[in-house]
């Protein structure tokens, strides 16, 4: 984003003082057409002296720079006199980050080289490397059931021994996983995990905080996501689609990632031959309700660009209103000083 990206809308508080330029571009038309005829005069009377010489650059310089200066100062300090405001867009870095990770024996697949679980590792230890040293991760295994393997932290290798010691498991609670995730970031939120994944609720209710259960919008929480890393196929636990709802009544977006291709590939399971394939409809319903985004990775190198793009996603402009009078006046001040000084060094007078 360059400088001039960032002005979004400019607006003035005063709209009528722009009448003010009126009479100033009357000042500059005056000023303009008295140095044609001047510059005339002093050609005329070149052509009548022929020894007396003409101006040099540097001296129509001198001329002109003091006088552009104080103008210049001018449409400053009048547009300063309307007030004019601007929407600026500012970065809002995501200060905490929960990766969840499929662990189920689906991710056996070798679809995705050298398998989907292997290359969901490094791609996870890839994204982790391109967040900013103050942001906060944390590590959700994903299986028959799901659970917390890293508590949220800014240490990067207490992140990479939590990825390296993920194993294997059998099931897929995508839902549990999401839930989980969504209880970890927001602590205080209230949220009931034993009535949201087991539906029950042990000992005696515990109110939420006031305003807790009140939803807000999708994709409104700037200091939050969720980033999920599955092939989709999920068959133990609570319906993802009712855990993304929640994740978005609480305004935190999930990001999916799916792995393994779409065609599939077979999986031995106990003797068994399967075809496990990915899943994205449900991937693309998770992100579209909390107004994430979906990204379809079917191979290891493929699944680090997706997730050096998400680092770069994770970056949500913000609009912040500043009052731009005080710069203006600021310059006009600047400048007419310069333009005095220098009408001051070179003639000896001010203008």
């Amino acid at each position: 984003m360059n400088m001039f990206d960032q002005f979004a809308q400019v607006s003035v508080l005063w709209p009528r003082m722009l009448w003010l330029f009126v009479p100033l571009a009357i000042l500059g038309s005056m000023f303009f057409f008295y140095g044609i005829r001047r510059r005339r005069a002093q050609h005329l009377l070149a052509r009548l002296a022929p020894h007396a010489g003409g101006k040099t650059f540097g001296a129509r310089l001198r001329r002109g720079l003091p006088i552009l200066l104080f103008f210049v100062a001018l449409i400053a300090l009048v547009g300063a006199v309307s007030r004019p405001h601007a929407n600026v867009l500012l970065p809002s870095l995501h200060k905490d980050l929960m990766i969840a990770i499929d662990s189920s024996g689906s991710m056996r697949a070798a679809d995705v080289k050298p398998d989907r679980m292997s290359a969901a590792k490094q791609a996870a230890r890839t994204f982790i490397e391109n967040q900013p040293s103050h942001t906060r991760i944390g590590i959700v295994s994903i299986a028959g059931t799901a659970a917390v393997v890293q508590s949220p932290t800014d240490n990067r290798e207490d992140l990479y021994q939590a990825i390296d010691r993920l194993q294997l498991q059998r099931g897929s609670a995508l839902g549990s996983g999401i839930y989980i995730a969504l209880a970890t970031l927001l602590p205080d939120a209230g949220i009931n995990l034993e009535q949201l994944i087991h539906g029950r609720s042990w000992g005696w209710p515990i109110p939420p905080p006031a305003g807790a259960t009140e939803p807000v919008l999708p994709g409104s929480n700037r200091s939050a996501a969720i980033v999920v890393l599955t092939d989709g196929e999920g068959n133990f636990g609570p319906d993802p689609l009712e855990a993304a709802k929640f994740a978005a009544d609480h305004g935190v977006r999930v990001y999916t990632v799916g792995i393994g291709s779409r065609e599939g590939a077979p999986l031995d399971y106990f003797g068994w031959s399967m075809r496990v394939r990915l899943d994205e409809d449900v991937l693309r319903k998770i992100a579209a309700t909390t107004h994430g985004e979906y990204y379809a990775a079917t191979s290891g190198q493929e699944l680090k660009r997706i997730y050096e793009h998400l680092s770069m996603r994770m970056l949500v402009e913000r609009t912040r209103t500043v009052e731009l009078t005080a710069y203006l006046v600021g310059i006009g001040a600047l400048l007419l000083a310069i333009s005095g000084f220098f009408s001051v060094l070179w003639f000896n007078r001010v203008l």
